[in-house]
Protein backbone atom coordinates (compact mmCIF):
# COMPACT_ATOMS: atom_id res chain seq x y z
CA UNK A 1 0.00 0.00 0.00
CA UNK A 2 1.36 3.36 -1.07
CA UNK A 3 2.61 5.80 1.85
CA UNK A 4 -0.94 8.34 2.83
CA UNK A 5 0.22 12.15 1.90
CA UNK A 6 0.29 14.57 4.60
CA UNK A 7 -3.17 16.10 3.13
CA UNK A 8 -5.05 12.73 3.59
CA UNK A 9 -3.68 11.30 7.09
CA UNK A 10 -4.26 7.71 7.40
CA UNK A 11 -6.89 7.30 10.23
CA UNK A 12 -6.70 4.63 12.75
CA UNK A 13 -9.70 2.74 14.85
CA UNK A 14 -8.92 2.48 18.19
CA UNK A 15 -10.79 -0.17 20.45
CA UNK A 16 -10.51 -0.17 24.17
CA UNK A 17 -12.03 -3.19 25.99
CA UNK A 18 -13.24 -3.80 29.29
CA UNK A 19 -14.12 -7.68 30.19
CA UNK A 20 -14.80 -9.15 33.49
CA UNK A 21 -11.88 -10.53 35.25
CA UNK A 22 -13.27 -13.77 35.31
CA UNK A 23 -13.71 -15.73 33.61
CA UNK A 24 -10.42 -15.59 31.49
CA UNK A 25 -11.27 -16.96 28.93
CA UNK A 26 -13.37 -14.22 27.50
CA UNK A 27 -10.04 -12.09 28.02
CA UNK A 28 -8.40 -14.93 25.85
CA UNK A 29 -10.60 -14.69 23.06
CA UNK A 30 -10.62 -11.36 22.73
CA UNK A 31 -7.23 -11.45 23.22
CA UNK A 32 -6.85 -14.04 19.98
CA UNK A 33 -9.11 -12.59 17.50
CA UNK A 34 -7.34 -9.06 18.15
CA UNK A 35 -4.27 -11.04 17.98
CA UNK A 36 -5.40 -12.88 14.74
CA UNK A 37 -6.44 -9.98 12.67
CA UNK A 38 -3.20 -8.28 13.49
CA UNK A 39 -4.20 -5.31 16.05
CA UNK A 40 -1.68 -3.60 17.41
CA UNK A 41 -1.69 -3.59 21.18
CA UNK A 42 -1.22 0.05 23.13
CA UNK A 43 -1.81 -1.16 26.53
CA UNK A 44 -4.05 -2.44 28.70
CA UNK A 45 -7.02 -3.36 26.84
CA UNK A 46 -6.53 -0.74 23.58
CA UNK A 47 -6.35 -2.06 20.66
CA UNK A 48 -5.36 -0.10 17.23
CA UNK A 49 -5.43 -0.92 13.44
CA UNK A 50 -5.64 1.05 10.20
CA UNK A 51 -8.54 1.93 9.01
CA UNK A 52 -8.80 0.01 6.07
CA UNK A 53 -11.39 -2.79 4.88
CA UNK A 54 -9.42 -5.72 5.93
CA UNK A 55 -9.45 -5.13 9.54
CA UNK A 56 -13.27 -4.65 10.19
CA UNK A 57 -14.72 -8.00 10.52
CA UNK A 58 -11.95 -9.00 13.38
CA UNK A 59 -12.87 -5.73 15.27
CA UNK A 60 -16.50 -6.23 14.89
CA UNK A 61 -15.94 -9.99 16.07
CA UNK A 62 -13.71 -8.78 18.89
CA UNK A 63 -16.50 -6.04 19.38
CA UNK A 64 -19.32 -9.13 19.60
CA UNK A 65 -17.29 -11.46 21.62
CA UNK A 66 -16.56 -8.52 24.31
CA UNK A 67 -20.61 -7.93 24.63
CA UNK A 68 -21.67 -11.63 25.03
CA UNK A 69 -18.90 -11.68 27.80
CA UNK A 70 -20.59 -9.06 29.65
CA UNK A 71 -18.24 -6.29 28.78
CA UNK A 72 -17.97 -3.15 27.06
CA UNK A 73 -16.10 -2.24 23.84
CA UNK A 74 -15.84 1.36 22.48
CA UNK A 75 -14.49 1.86 19.05
CA UNK A 76 -12.83 5.15 18.02
CA UNK A 77 -11.25 7.18 14.72
CA UNK A 78 -7.83 8.13 15.29
CA UNK A 79 -5.35 10.41 13.34
CA UNK A 80 -1.98 11.70 15.44
CA UNK A 81 -1.60 15.13 15.87
CA UNK A 82 1.27 15.93 14.23
CA UNK A 83 2.45 13.89 11.29
CA UNK A 84 5.24 12.38 13.22
CA UNK A 85 2.75 10.82 15.01
CA UNK A 86 1.22 9.66 12.43
CA UNK A 87 4.74 8.27 10.98
CA UNK A 88 5.36 6.84 14.86
CA UNK A 89 2.55 5.21 14.30
CA UNK A 90 2.79 3.83 11.40
CA UNK A 91 6.38 2.63 12.33
CA UNK A 92 5.13 0.82 15.20
CA UNK A 93 2.57 -1.11 13.92
CA UNK A 94 4.73 -2.08 10.25
CA UNK A 95 7.55 -3.07 13.27
CA UNK A 96 4.89 -5.89 14.40
CA UNK A 97 4.39 -7.15 10.84
CA UNK A 98 8.27 -7.68 10.59
CA UNK A 99 7.70 -9.95 13.79
CA UNK A 100 4.56 -11.64 11.80
CA UNK A 101 7.61 -11.99 9.11
CA UNK A 102 9.82 -13.19 10.79
CA UNK A 103 7.93 -15.73 12.61
CA UNK A 104 6.52 -16.83 9.67
CA UNK A 105 10.38 -17.55 8.12
CA UNK A 106 11.03 -19.22 10.57
CA UNK A 107 7.71 -21.76 10.05
CA UNK A 108 9.03 -21.91 6.66
CA UNK A 109 12.42 -22.94 7.90
CA UNK A 110 11.17 -25.49 9.88
CA UNK A 111 8.67 -26.88 7.13
CA UNK A 112 12.38 -27.60 4.88
CA UNK A 113 13.59 -29.21 8.15
CA UNK A 114 11.02 -31.54 8.24
CA UNK A 115 11.09 -32.10 4.41
CA UNK A 116 14.46 -32.87 4.24
CA UNK A 117 14.09 -34.90 7.17
CA UNK A 118 11.78 -38.06 5.23
CA UNK A 119 13.47 -37.52 2.23
CA UNK A 120 16.79 -38.76 4.49
CA UNK A 121 14.68 -41.34 6.08
CA UNK A 122 12.98 -42.44 2.75
CA UNK A 123 9.53 -41.82 4.36
CA UNK A 124 7.93 -41.74 0.97
CA UNK A 125 3.95 -42.83 1.77
CA UNK A 126 1.02 -40.98 0.80
CA UNK A 127 -0.04 -40.55 4.31
CA UNK A 128 3.20 -38.63 4.72
CA UNK A 129 3.13 -36.42 1.56
CA UNK A 130 -0.71 -36.01 2.72
CA UNK A 131 0.60 -34.05 6.39
CA UNK A 132 3.19 -32.12 4.55
CA UNK A 133 0.82 -30.72 2.04
CA UNK A 134 -1.39 -29.99 4.51
CA UNK A 135 1.61 -28.53 6.52
CA UNK A 136 2.13 -26.28 3.19
CA UNK A 137 -1.67 -25.25 2.92
CA UNK A 138 -1.25 -23.37 6.38
CA UNK A 139 1.68 -21.70 5.44
CA UNK A 140 -0.25 -20.47 2.53
CA UNK A 141 -3.18 -19.19 4.30
CA UNK A 142 -0.65 -17.73 7.02
CA UNK A 143 1.03 -15.82 4.29
CA UNK A 144 -2.51 -14.85 2.39
CA UNK A 145 -3.17 -13.12 6.41
CA UNK A 146 0.07 -11.86 6.41
CA UNK A 147 0.02 -10.19 3.21
CA UNK A 148 -3.40 -8.42 4.16
CA UNK A 149 -2.54 -7.31 7.38
CA UNK A 150 0.50 -6.10 5.85
CA UNK A 151 -0.65 -2.47 4.97
CA UNK A 152 2.73 -0.62 4.65
CA UNK A 153 4.58 -3.37 3.20
CA UNK A 154 7.10 -4.66 5.78
CA UNK A 155 10.38 -5.13 4.49
CA UNK A 156 10.19 -9.00 5.30
CA UNK A 157 6.90 -9.28 2.87
CA UNK A 158 9.35 -10.08 -0.29
CA UNK A 159 11.06 -12.49 2.01
CA UNK A 160 8.03 -14.74 3.17
CA UNK A 161 7.19 -14.46 -0.83
CA UNK A 162 10.78 -16.28 -1.68
CA UNK A 163 10.62 -18.79 1.23
CA UNK A 164 6.39 -19.80 0.43
CA UNK A 165 7.46 -20.30 -2.94
CA UNK A 166 10.65 -22.21 -2.04
CA UNK A 167 8.81 -24.18 0.12
CA UNK A 168 6.14 -24.90 -2.52
CA UNK A 169 9.17 -26.20 -4.54
CA UNK A 170 10.40 -28.40 -2.16
CA UNK A 171 7.04 -30.06 -1.51
CA UNK A 172 6.93 -30.56 -5.50
CA UNK A 173 10.11 -32.35 -5.37
CA UNK A 174 8.92 -34.13 -2.11
CA UNK A 175 5.64 -35.52 -4.40
CA UNK A 176 7.53 -36.56 -7.11
CA UNK A 177 9.79 -38.88 -4.87
CA UNK A 178 6.72 -40.53 -3.19
CA UNK A 179 5.23 -40.82 -6.24
CA UNK A 180 8.64 -42.45 -7.74
CA UNK A 181 8.79 -44.69 -5.06
CA UNK A 182 5.06 -45.71 -4.67
CA UNK A 183 5.17 -46.47 -8.41
CA UNK A 184 8.71 -48.34 -8.27
CA UNK A 185 6.92 -51.34 -6.83
CA UNK A 186 4.80 -53.99 -8.38
CA UNK A 187 0.67 -54.84 -7.42
CA UNK A 188 2.26 -57.57 -4.79
CA UNK A 189 4.40 -54.88 -3.28
CA UNK A 190 7.58 -55.77 -4.55
CA UNK A 191 10.48 -54.21 -6.82
CA UNK A 192 13.39 -52.44 -6.37
CA UNK A 193 13.16 -49.13 -4.48
CA UNK A 194 14.76 -45.86 -6.33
Amino acid sequence: MSEESPTSPLSWVVLIVRLPTQPSRHRVAVWRELRKVGALSLGQGVWAVPEVPVFADGVQRAVQLTERAGGEAVVLRAAGREPADAVRFQAMFTAAREEDWAEFLADCGKYETELDKEIRHAKFTLAELEEEEQSLERLRRWHRDLKARDVFGAQGSDAGDRQLAECAGRFEDYSERVFAHLHAFGPDGEGAQP
